[in-house]
C-alpha cells in the first residue's frame, strides 16, 4: 500500500509541476515571442497613457465620436470582468423595449438621418464586449460625427473607409471597424 500511495504522490507532484508550472511559462514565453501585442492585452496607446484595447469596447456618447455596440455587461457597459450577453429572447418585452430606446437615441441624436438603423447599434453582442461595429453601424453615424466636429462628411466617411478590416483571410468573419481606432484617428484628423 505504501508504494501506491508513493507512486501517487510522486505523479502529482509531477503533473502539477508539468501542468501548473512548466506548460504556463512555456505558453507565456512563446506568446511574448510570437505575439508580443496580443500578449499582452493589445493596448493603445496614446500620448505615451493607455486608452484603451484593440480587444475590448469602450463606450462613446459624445456626438463627436463614433458610438459602439450596446453592452449588457454588469454593473457598468463594457465591464471587461464581467462579460455577457443580455441572454434575452428576440421577442423579450425587455429587449424590445431596449431596442426600441437605442433606436429613439440615435433618431434624436441625428434627427435628420432617416436610414434605417444598423442593427449592431442597438443590441449588445454575444459577449457584451464587441470593440467592432459594422461597416454600414460606422457609415450611418457619419452625418452626426461631421457635423458635431464642423467638418465635410466626405472626409470622414473617407476615414471610416481607410479604417473597415476585411475578413480574416479573405474568409472569416464580417467586415469590420474598430470604434476606438476610429475615433482616435478621428482626434489626430
Amino acid at each position: 500500500m505504501l508504494t501506491h500511495c508513493r507512486a501517487a504522490i510522486v505523479s502529482l507532484a509531477l503533473l502539477t509541476l508539468i501542468t501548473g508550472v512548466v506548460y504556463p511559462v512555456v505558453v507565456t514565453l512563446v506568446a511574448q515571442v510570437a505575439f508580443p501585442q496580443q500578449a499582452n492585452g493589445s493596448v493603445i496607446v496614446k500620448n505615451g497613457k493607455p486608452v484603451g484595447s484593440a480587444l475590448i469596447g469602450q463606450p462613446f456618447d459624445d456626438p463627436k465620436y463614433f458610438w459602439g455596440r450596446p453592452s449588457a455587461t454588469s454593473p457598468f457597459p463594457d465591464n471587461a470582468s464581467s462579460s455577457s450577453g443580455s441572454n434575452l429572447s428576440p421577442t423579450n418585452p425587455d429587449l424590445v423595449k431596449a431596442v426600441q430606446e437605442r433606436v429613439a437615441t440615435l433618431r434624436a441624436a441625428d434627427p435628420g438621418n432617416t436610414a434605417p438603423v444598423p442593427v449592431d447599434l442597438v443590441t449588445a453582442s454575444a459577449s457584451g464586449l464587441d470593440p467592432h461595429i459594422s461597416p454600414a453601424a460606422a457609415l450611418y453615424q457619419v452625418p452626426r460625427v461631421a457635423r458635431a466636429r464642423k467638418t465635410d462628411p466626405h472626409a470622414v466617411q473617407e476615414l471610416v473607409e481607410r479604417h473597415i478590416e476585411g475578413r480574416l483571410l479573405g474568409l472569416l468573419g464580417e467586415s469590420r471597424v474598430n470604434v476606438l481606432e476610429l475615433n482616435l484617428a478621428l482626434d489626430r484628423r
